[in-house]
């Protein structure tokens, strides 16, 4: 999926760059055409295929908090006391 990227980022960087040095064509334009041909529609496309992996990821996140794994006992945010008390003192 990046090579995917990296290859189309390539050819519109070199887009970018024949229409900034051509001449009839401006920097501006060159602008526009690296971000409208390039970013906006790679970040787009790059953020669909990302969904169902972010999906994944919060759905075992959801089953890790659900089974207790890393959560506080009580609730509180304290940090946890020792459950065994000091020799010649009681709780």
């Amino acid at each position: 999926m990046y090579l995917v990227a990296i290859a189309w980022l390539y050819v519109v960087v070199l887009m970018a760059l024949a229409e900034g040095t051509s001449a009839g064509g401006t920097w501006l334009g060159a602008a526009f055409t690296l971000l409208l041909y390039g970013a906006l529609p790679l970040g787009i496309s790059l953020y669909l295929l990302g969904t169902p992996v972010r999906r994944r990821a919060r759905r075992q996140a959801e089953l890790a908090s659900a089974d207790g794994a890393g959560r506080d006992p009580d609730g509180r945010g304290h940090p946890p006391r020792d459950p065994v008390a000091p020799i010649g003192k009681e709780p």
